[in-house]
Order: C-alpha cells, then sequence, then structure tokens
C-alpha cells in the first residue's frame, strides 16, 4: 500500500498511490492513514484519482479511517472514478462523506 501526504493551507492532502484498495489492502490501508493522519489537521482530503477499484472491505478501511479521525476532524474525498463513485453512491456513503470529481474541487471547498 503506498500513501503520500502532503498539507496546504491547513489541510492535510493524503494520495492513495495503487489502484485497488481491497481486502487483501484493507488492514494496511487503515493502519497507513492512522500513521499519517496523527496530526491536528482539522481536515483531511483523501485523493482516491488513482484507484481504479474498491470493495467493501476497502469501504470499509475507509470509514474506519474517518472514525479515527474523530468527531473534530474531516474526511472528504476526492478524484474518484465511475466504478469507485458507483460504489459509495450504492451504499449511501455519499451522504456520509462529501464527494468531489478532483482534488483541485475538494481544495477550491475550502472547509465549507
Amino acid at each position: 500500500m503506498g500513501l503520500s501526504s502532503r498539507t496546504t493551507e491547513g489541510t492535510q492532502i493524503i494520495t492513495v498511490q495503487c489502484d485497488r484498495i481491497d481486502a487483501a489492502m484493507a488492514i494496511q490501508f487503515k493502519e497507513d492513514m492512522r500513521a499519517e493522519t496523527e496530526n491536528d489537521t482539522r481536515r483531511v482530503i483523501l485523493d482516491l484519482s488513482n484507484v481504479e477499484f474498491i470493495d467493501s472491505s476497502g469501504l470499509g478501511a475507509i470509514v474506519a479511517s474517518m472514525k479515527q479521525l474523530g468527531d473534530e476532524r474531516r474526511l472528504d474525498l476526492a478524484g474518484l472514478h465511475p466504478v469507485v463513485e458507483k460504489v459509495f453512491r450504492l451504499t449511501r456513503m455519499d451522504t456520509v462523506f462529501k464527494l468531489f470529481n478532483s482534488l483541485d474541487e475538494a481544495l477550491s471547498a475550502g472547509s465549507n
């Protein structure tokens, strides 16, 4: 699993550097997300633009990462491929997360 992270204007951007988040990667993803978010940044954007497939384990790992952040912090999702976005919409997770078409769109939305 590969994640890269940077912070800009008080927002942490974590980019997933692989094309799948599935059962084989879910545990490692959660551990990597926990390590990457051990700071006090109020907003985290998870850039999923490289992810072409996600299964229920991957979805669960993203939800677990959001819960790990706590109520005071927010996890937004950006750059979802159509197949990945469909999983979020079918499971109604689009009501839990703010979904943005691109990282630029998420950044321009600010912390609203």
